[in-house]
């Protein structure tokens, strides 16, 4: 079988790049990103010969540094020294996972046939990506406007036998790795160092990462909320579709109906109630819930267009004959949408994390803290603490990053998007929903299990199981970070399909 993805002009989807991922497909150039490629670079050489007028990027200086010509004899030292020079990311190491995003997502955006680089370039990024070398790259360092220039210089580097990457799970200096696969560094021809770190694939594999994951637990944020409805002995009524198609917002019907499939033939939704209503965190699941289902569905709009675009500069357009100087890398579209995919993930966990504060209340026949003899024990008093504290920090992390700007270059670049900080920013909180959702359903799971000998559904019982064989019933107290752990595990290995 052919395990190849062939870059080409065909759409690039989030669920390709997901059956990329998680089939372990290699990566190769179809032949006519080859062309494009080889093209593009043909054309800017005959179009160097052919004129000596400063072109932004090909022959002059960057940034600020614009009008600075640099004579032909030059251009591939000029090239060099832009990578070194705007390797001066820190912080945190980006995740590999991430780094292996960037590198599909720049083999793309340059396989169109508008960024002027030479096909080995492409192609040792390719040997990168499919030998699982991967640059180490930093969290901090971009300002998502001339693109992503620190963390796609560090990227950049290992062309040139320079920086360290990872390789079989060691740090080791590029050229050592070059060395061992007998690989030549690349001399960077005109153009090509402004090509490989213009460009939003910082923010764009962030993006990426945080999006395959939030629809995964938008689907789990549904679930574990009906096993904590379930728990809380609460009402189906305000799942009811009458009431949706009167306020017809996509997010709220698709969750309504999730929540009444998982309680298709529960015992526990079918008994008599004696409370009327229940608090708006079970209740409005499906407005709550729903809304942040339509901002990841828009925030996914976003980055499909991003992840099929040229977004280097300048860029070179063989038909037209013309090289033209814009701002295809500024990050605004990406730091916006990252900053309300944010926002969007914070809600999922507020009302999580209420919906756990309500199953340890003592309400509705449920014991105290969700344990035998409370008062000995302290059952799941501690873990809402962990939750509400998670929370809190989700709503300072969920300040948007895009409404700041901070001037650089020297004014030249006198807008910036901050979209590197809003991507790292939205990863953690994805990272923190994860844990806010797991000790949710620690909590609904015990509360489930004091409605016995009732039962929920089919499907939530089998649910249940798999997790009781990870996570045993607390009957008196023990060490419930290992619980933490072991439900994140849990969730992380459960598998849905990509809407």
């Amino acid at each position: 079988m052919d395990n190849f993805h062939y870059i080409s002009s065909d759409v690039l989807s989030l669920e390709t790049i997901n059956e990329i991922l998680s089939q372990h497909k290699l990566i190769a150039l179809s032949e006519e990103a080859k062309a494009n490629i080889q093209n593009c670079r043909d054309y800017l050489n005959k179009k160097m010969a052919a004129n000596e007028e400063p072109i932004y990027g090909i022959n002059t200086g960057f940034g600020s540094l614009c009008n600075v010509k640099i004579a032909t004899e030059n251009l591939s030292q000029l090239q060099e020294n832009l990578v070194k020079s705007h390797a001066c990311g820190t912080g945190d190491e980006v995740p590999q996972e991430i780094v292996k995003l960037m590198l599909l997502l720049k083999i793309q955006s340059l396989s169109y046939g508008h960024s002027g680089v030479q096909l080995a370039t492409v192609e040792r990024l390719i040997d990168f990506y499919n030998n699982e070398v991967f640059p180490i790259l930093y969290t901090q360092g971009s300002l998502g406007a001339s693109g992503d220039l620190a963390p796609l210089a560090h990227l950049s580097l290992p062309i040139i036998a320079e920086g360290e990457v990872y390789f079989e799970g060691q740090k080791r200096t590029s050229k050592s790795v070059l060395d061992h696969f007998n690989w030549q560094p690349i001399v960077l021809q005109s153009k090509e160092g402004l090509a490989l770190l213009n460009g939003t694939q910082f923010m764009s594999a962030y993006g990426v990462f945080v999006l395959l994951k939030a629809t995964k637990y938008s689907y789990l944020a549904d679930l574990i909320g009906t096993i904590s409805l379930e728990g809380f002995d609460g009402r189906k009524e305000p799942f009811n579709e009458l009431i949706h198609l009167i306020r017809p917002h996509k997010g709220q019907i698709v969750t309504a109906n999730r929540v009444n499939e998982f309680l298709e033939g529960s015992q526990i939704i079918s008994q008599f109630k004696a409370h009327v209503q229940d608090p708006y965190s079970f209740r409005c699941m499906p407005q709550v819930h729903g809304a942040s289902k339509d901002a990841i569905d828009y925030v996914k709009k976003v980055f499909k267009t991003e992840i099929n675009s040229v977004t280097d500069n300048p860029n070179v357009f063989i038909e037209s004959d013309q090289i033209i100087s814009g701002g295809n890398f500024h990050g605004q579209p990406l730091a916006i949408s990252l900053d309300f995919l944010a926002i969007a993930l914070a809600e999922l966990g507020s009302i999580s994390e209420r919906r756990t504060y309500q199953l340890i209340a003592g309400l509705r026949g449920l014991p105290a803290f969700l344990v035998e003899n409370p008062g000995l024990n302290s059952g799941f008093m501690i873990p809402q603490y962990t939750a509400a504290s998670i929370v809190s920090q989700n709503k300072q992390l969920a300040t948007p990053a895009s409404i700041d700007s901070i001037v650089s270059s020297n004014g030249q670049e006198d807008h910036v998007s901050m979209g590197a900080n809003a991507a790292t920013k939205a990863l953690k909180i994805m990272e923190n929903l994860e844990r806010i959702l797991a000790i949710e359903l620690m909590n609904a799971s015990q509360a489930v299990a004091f409605r016995s000998p009732l039962k929920s559904s089919d499907f939530i019982e089998m649910f249940l199981k798999a997790y009781r064989e990870e996570v045993s019933f607390v009957k008196e107290d023990r060490i419930l970070h290992y619980d933490i752990q072991k439900t994140v595990a849990f969730l992380n290995s459960f598998q849905i399909e990509l809407e």
